[in-house]
């Protein structure tokens, strides 16, 4: 009645990367899986709650990454004649 076979949700979340380890674009990817399993509303209540708070934890991660990004963006500015340079970030 699962709609999902395989080990269940302790074991896979044993075998996933830690969040702080994954790069924005593999923290997005496995984010954007876990929202299409919780919309297809397949699985257990324990496998859709797993889910939902790996989900907070990787939606928080990507956020950040944005931030800091955001941040050396906004380090690099035009200086006098068009040259562009770094400012110090803190």
């Amino acid at each position: 009645m699962s709609g999902r076979s395989g080990p269940g949700p302790a074991l896979e979340a044993e075998r996933r990367p830690d969040v702080a380890g994954l790069s924005f674009e593999e923290a997005l990817g496995e984010l954007e899986g876990i929202v299409r399993r919780l919309e297809d509303g397949k699985g257990t209540l324990a496998q859709a709650i797993d889910d939902y708070e790996r989900g907070a934890a990787l939606r928080r991660h990507c956020e950040a990454k944005l931030s800091e990004a955001e941040q050396k963006v906004q380090a690099v500015v035009e200086g006098p004649g068009g040259s562009l340079s770094l400012r110090d970030v803190e």
